[in-house]
């Protein structure tokens, strides 16, 4: 595909196509899956966890700082005992959670295509 990687522009210095940015925010495998979380409105880490099963605390937490690092996620720090955190998409991620829906809208409409078929036992 045609402009991936970096780019020169008229004045010679090189630019990342937006493809290569958006999937430098959203690469791996759980940060879309946080997307989609977070897209329900402020969460506490623990609440995340159990919404995707299968992360471990390590990876979360890697990854809820990388998209806080992106400007996509908000931590808020509440000064309580015992403190509590809550996760938020910012503007900026709520509208990159707007671009990624027809991804979301495409999966669907393959779904049976793009899932694993039952193994069909011999005869």
């Amino acid at each position: 595909m045609a402009g991936r990687g970096p780019l020169q522009s008229e004045s010679g210095a090189d630019q990342t196509c937006g493809m290569s940015l958006a999937i430098d925010v959203v690469g791996g495998k759980w940060k879309m899956h946080l997307m989609w979380v977070l897209a329900e409105g402020p969460v506490r880490f623990g609440q995340i966890r159990r919404k995707l099963d299968g992360v471990s605390e390590k990876v979360l937490a890697e990854n809820l700082r990388q998209l806080e690092a992106s400007g996509i996620v908000h931590r808020e720090l509440y000064a309580e005992v015992p403190p509590r955190v809550e996760y938020s998409l910012t503007p900026l991620g709520r509208s990159l959670n707007e671009a990624l829906a027809p991804l979301e809208v495409w999966g669907d409409r393959h779904r049976d295509e793009l899932e694993p078929r039952p193994k069909v036992e011999a005869c």
